[in-house]
């Protein structure tokens, strides 16, 4: 699987083809040094490919960058990290696509596990507890920010308004699980796209402006035998981790539900970290894995770390592992647990970009599609902003998150966190008002609990 890319030119000359191809060895250390310094989230790490690879480097046109973006936010699952695994395959094929996406993650992967066992093994500690309860306060400020942003970007018209509050009271009256609404909200789109198509894009036309000549000159492969072979590789990849993890854990172990689990939740995932992490705390806290306040500290390691923020998924996996670990220690079950969980919810990136990237331009123009994906789009706002409800809950009013001050899901019978209440609006402020990094913040935050601890 290391043929390059298929050219997607026309007769007269490649359009959108690399300006200036890197050699191996200089994308090798571009990918390598992106993987220390891509804090910032999805937003942040897309706009620093953006400066680095079509702005100072010019390795690919602004128009490929483009579709390319739209393309990965069509997939499920983390769109910054896809568009790495794309832009390498566009660069240097298949090797190009692995080494991307892989050092993309990889500085994220050791640092969650270490922050993952500093918080299983010594989170009870009085200055560790202070670290966690600030970066709990920035975390809401956080999320509610990310609500309001991706709002903005993807509710373009009032019928999508509709869908997210109706996936919004799906999910949080009725108790709904996630795949239902999204598949709910998949065949609404779809239905809908074919009686009103100008609700999803502009007078009823999703093609890109020159989309005839890209799909006139898209590649003449075959595509089946392209998609097995993809598929068949990502089987056995995935196969050659989940036999001997069925075959050595013990009767009590966690590991293999652990692995599908999240093998099946990386299908289902649209809308980026924030989106996966409703529907892993709804299944986590259903099945006593972990609780609110661990998934609320999750998220604000994640955003301390570089890499994409999706890596709150190890977190809560390891925690599950060390929380149950059977036979084994509870270090090595949550080191085992984190990397089954990272695997489960990375393998189908890489597999579904080298898929489909052959074809963007065919995916990228299909009315159909677009539709459908739209109105899952505009139902996770809905449910990231019943993430947020929850996660404002359980840590304004931890000593009720328990489930006995609360009836119908809301409560305050335990009584208002006056400290994280201050911090998450000061966080508000910052975020709104000054654009502050959120990983400074989030820094900032946890420092601040530890101050709070020392002179209390």
């Amino acid at each position: 699987m290391d043929t390059p890319p298929p050219p997607t030119g026309s007769a007269s000359g490649p359009t959108d083809q690399p300006v200036a191809q890197p050699a191996f060895r200089e994308f090798f250390r571009y990918w390598l040094r992106l993987g220390f310094i891509n804090f910032g989230g999805p937003a942040g790490q897309i706009a620093m490919m953006h400066k680095d690879i079509v702005d100072e480097r010019g390795w690919v046109r602004e128009k490929l960058f483009q579709r390319a973006l739209g393309f990965c936010m069509l997939l499920p699952g983390p769109e910054a990290h896809q568009l790495a695994v794309y832009l390498g395959w566009r660069l240097h094929g298949y090797t190009g696509g692995i080494v991307a996406g892989l050092f993309f993650l990889l500085p994220s992967v050791v640092l969650m596990l270490a922050l993952s066992w500093l918080a299983a093994a010594h989170g009870g500690v009085p200055l560790i507890q202070g670290v966690f309860r600030g970066i709990a306060g920035a975390v809401v400020a956080i999320v509610a920010q990310a609500v309001w942003r991706i709002a903005k970007k993807s509710l373009k018209h009032p019928v999508l308004y509709g869908f997210a509050a109706a996936s919004f009271l799906m999910g949080y009256a009725l108790r709904l699980k996630f795949p239902g609404i999204v598949v709910a909200a998949g065949l609404l789109g779809l239905w809908l796209g074919q009686v009103r198509p100008d609700i999803f894009c502009p007078k009823g036309v999703c093609e890109p402006d020159d989309v005839a000549e890209d799909l006139a000159a898209a590649p003449a492969a075959r595509p089946w035998r392209h998609l097995a072979r993809v598929g068949g590789v990502g089987l056995a990849l995935w196969l050659a981790v989940a036999l001997p993890v069925y075959l050595l854990s013990g009767p009590d172990s966690l590991l293999p539900k652990i692995l599908s689990f999240y093998s099946r939740a990386s299908f289902v995932t649209f809308g980026g970290a924030y989106a996966v992490l409703s529907y892993v705390s709804d299944m986590a806290m259903r099945l006593g894995w972990v609780g609110q306040e661990q998934l609320v500290l999750g998220l604000g390691l994640a955003e301390t770390t570089p890499g994409p923020l999706i890596m709150v998924t190890q977190y809560v996996g390891f925690l599950t592992a060390w929380n149950h670990p059977g036979a084994l220690t509870p270090l090595t079950a949550g080191i085992l647990g984190g990397l089954l969980t990272t695997f489960g919810m990375f393998l189908p990136s890489f597999l579904l970009v080298l898929a489909g990237a052959p074809f963007i331009e065919a995916l990228t123009a299909n009315p159909r599609l677009r539709a459908a994906l739209t109105g899952i789009t505009a139902a996770v706002v809905g449910v990231i902003l019943k993430l947020g409800v929850v996660f404002a809950l359980a840590t304004f009013w931890p000593k009720a998150a328990g489930g006995a001050g609360f009836v119908g899901g809301i409560g305050f019978a335990g009584g208002l966190d006056a400290f994280a209440v201050a911090v998450a609006l000061a966080c508000a402020l910052a975020l709104w008002r000054w654009n502050t990094g959120v990983h400074y913040l989030v820094l900032a935050c946890g420092a601040l609990g530890a101050a709070l601890i020392l002179v209390g």
